[in-house]
């Protein structure tokens, strides 16, 4: 990722990390708040018409915004893996959420959060990684980058995802009901169901060359919705009651959840690249459903983003 232009950085002459708080970005459409435990965004808020998209973390929901999902995505069997031999405890979703990431660089529209392996990460990741985390404001569009690289002499297993969680409904006098997912083109894809956060092994009707999915709070008595390969690289948050949504656009990332815990006034949409353990899973990491290699050395780098209408 090429951050030449991006002004200031967050650090004392010797690079020693210094705390800033929640970090803001800006352009004339929207104002974009992060915090950099997780690199999480905290607040996106489109100025011109005063409406603020992004779950608030109210805990008698859900207490989380749009956590980074990283070194695995979603839950393993037993929440444990192997690898060369070892067991290594790792609970859903990954450590990253929980850790102090460091800013390293900040401009009105462009933030970089930078996390590295550590000895706390190493009892539970064997592997020298650098993850960063890029937020880019371009007119109404916020683009969230994921950059990988192994630090390491030999290959590193990862997976890695969003779960930004988005308010529904975004309008007062609208209802959870009133809104719905388009996609762009009609999918016909069946739903992967969980059992206790793991993946069954056989899916269930869910798609059939549709385009739409009516939000119903329904929809998630049984967990998450997990999708496989759609043909379809965005879907939109959409409402015949207003004319304001969004649109994601995940296009590269295999997986897509969508989620919300009972009756909560939200909707998570997640692009994942990695997937849960299956119930059936022998743990072997090199083995797992959505792992991704990377060789010693190289980065990896993949992205999505929002446009807020």
């Amino acid at each position: 990722m090429n951050i030449r232009g991006v002004r200031g950085s967050f650090g004392t002459p010797h690079g020693d990390f210094i705390s800033c708080g929640m970090i803001t970005l800006q352009n004339e459409q929207l104002e974009v708040e992060i915090h950099p435990r997780g690199a999480e965004l905290r607040r996106i808020c489109h100025k011109g018409f005063k409406l603020d998209y992004l779950w608030n973390g109210d805990p008698a929901y859900w207490g989380k915004h749009a956590p980074v999902l990283f070194p695995i995505v979603g839950q393993l069997k037993e929440n444990s893996y192997r690898y060369r031999g070892k067991m290594y405890d790792m609970s859903r979703h990954g450590f990253a959420r929980e850790l102090e990431f460091r800013p390293v660089a900040h401009s009105g529209q462009q933030a970089v959060f930078e996390l590295s392996s550590s000895e706390e990460t190493l009892g539970r990741y064997p592997f020298l990684f650098t993850l960063r985390i890029i937020y880019m404001l371009d007119g109404n569009r916020l683009t969230s980058i994921y950059e990988v690289t192994n630090n390491g002499s030999e290959p590193m297993f990862f997976s890695i995802g969003g779960h930004p969680a988005f308010r529904v409904p975004l309008v007062k006098g609208t209802s959870y009901e009133d809104y719905y997912l388009l996609f762009p083109q009609k999918e016909t894809a069946p739903r992967w169901p969980l059992q206790d956060n793991l993946l069954k092994t056989r899916p269930e009707d869910f798609l059939k060359d549709q385009d739409r999915i009516p939000l119903r709070h329904q929809l998630f008595e049984r967990d998450a919705v997990v999708l496989k390969k759609l043909r379809s690289g965005s879907i939109s948050l959409r409402s015949g009651r207003t004319p304001h949504g969004l649109t994601m656009d995940f296009t590269g990332f295999p997986y897509f959840g969508i989620w919300a815990p009972p009756e909560a006034p939200f909707v998570c949409l997640e692009p994942w690249d990695g997937i849960a353990d299956s119930m059936y899973h022998n743990q072997d990491l090199e083995k797992k459903e959505g792992i991704l290699k990377l060789e010693a050395g190289q980065r990896w780098e993949k992205s999505w983003s929002v446009v807020f209408f």
